[in-house]
């Protein structure tokens, strides 16, 4: 099993979202996709927890006791809903500037939440353990795809759950990630991706499992611009998708 590498970071790319970090909770602004997209992704999250964990989402807090830790937090799209949910939640960003923003609408929303300016790598040698890891978003801007999981599977309790969403590599995806959202809706800066790094679902589930996690599922997110909404999909996976990981 691979060790993971002293930090992972991509300097480059953590450098692509320090400069957006103000704009994160604007909805029509440059992070308006993940707006967009982000009440799938917590159906998706929401399900796997309460299922791994047997928890009732209709009761009050139904994820209180479990520690989570929003990996790439950003300026707290998920990490909020996970603490009105009633986790314990730690959000971390490599891009400084996103602390103070999502510190501060935390704040505003009445949230307890610990933001860190820090990596997954730095956590591993506080010795913190978690019983869910949201890795949304986050791995196809990383310098080391491989030490960057390992990290995280060390960051896992057993039986914990981690939770990897990312972007498949394929003709599709760039002509939807890339063309579409980055030269003619302009939902994103050019550049914020880079296609070579994005990571088909095969490849995904490899480095999954070589970093010592079992891989459970997976699903694609997809976007319909006729409704103009994005939905789960058991099939589709050739753009955007999530998987799940058990550290058993």
């Amino acid at each position: 099993m691979s060790m993971s590498r002293t930090n992972t970071i991509d300097p480059h790319e953590v450098a692509k979202f320090e400069a957006m970090a103000a704009e994160w909770w604007d909805t029509d602004g440059k992070f308006k996709p993940l707006h967009m997209l982000n009440p799938t992704r917590l159906d998706y999250i929401v399900d796997q927890i309460a299922a791994e964990f047997a928890r009732d989402i209709t009761t009050d807090k139904p994820f209180k006791g479990l520690k989570i830790l929003d990996i790439g937090c950003g300026g707290g799209l998920l990490s909020e809903p996970m603490a009105r949910l009633g986790a314990d939640v730690v959000g971390a960003d490599a891009a400084e500037r996103n602390i103070p923003v999502a510190q501060i609408h935390a704040q505003q929303s009445g949230l307890e939440i610990d933001y860190r300016h820090t990596s997954a790598e730095k956590i591993t040698e506080s010795g913190d353990t978690f019983d869910v890891i949201l890795n949304m978003e986050v791995i196809e801007h990383v310098a080391d795809p491989l030490g960057f999981l390992t990290a995280c599977r060390q960051l896992l309790k057993p039986n914990g759950l981690m939770i990897c969403s990312t972007i498949n590599r394929n003709p599709k995806s760039y002509l939807m990630a890339i063309i579409g959202a980055e030269h003619i809706m302009r939902w994103l800066p050019k550049g914020t991706h880079d296609w070579s790094k994005f990571i088909t679902p095969d490849e995904l589930f490899d480095l999954i499992k070589n970093s010592g996690l079992n891989p459970v599922d997976r699903k694609g997110f997809v976007f319909n611009p006729l409704k103009w909404d994005w939905s789960i999909s058991n099939n589709d996976l050739s753009v955007n998708y999530v998987t799940a990981s058990i550290n058993s």
